[in-house]
């Protein structure tokens, strides 16, 4: 799941990046697939929707940094944004004080 979603986005930004300039409709064109992705690998529509109108949002209306060029500030922009969904800091696993230690995964596909 999480090699699909990986390879998805990555095609997405690779695109991205080969245009100079970026106008409203790669833009849009690019969040469509990223929405595509995340539906794909089972992230709820609600978090797709909320996520990808805090991307455009920044995206659209930002001015790009003298070192990115414009695809790459829009990678920048969905990285910080992915980085803030997941919960921004890393945290360590909890495991059981003696083993064995239980984790269970829940998604739509089982």
């Amino acid at each position: 799941m999480f090699q699909g979603l990986s390879d998805r986005l990555n095609d997405v930004f690779k695109r991205l990046r080969g245009y100079g300039s970026l106008t409203e409709d790669n833009i849009a064109e690019a969040l469509r697939e990223v929405r595509l992705a995340l539906l794909e690998a089972d992230v709820n529509v609600k978090v797709v929707r909320s996520f990808l109108e805090r991307v455009r949002e920044r995206a659209i209306g930002r001015d790009v940094l003298g070192s990115l060029t414009p695809g790459q500030q829009v990678v920048k922009v969905v990285y910080e944004e992915l980085t803030t969904l997941m919960g921004g800091a890393a945290a360590r696993l909890r495991t059981a004080g003696q083993p064995p230690t239980v984790i269970m995964l829940v998604g739509l596909q089982g």
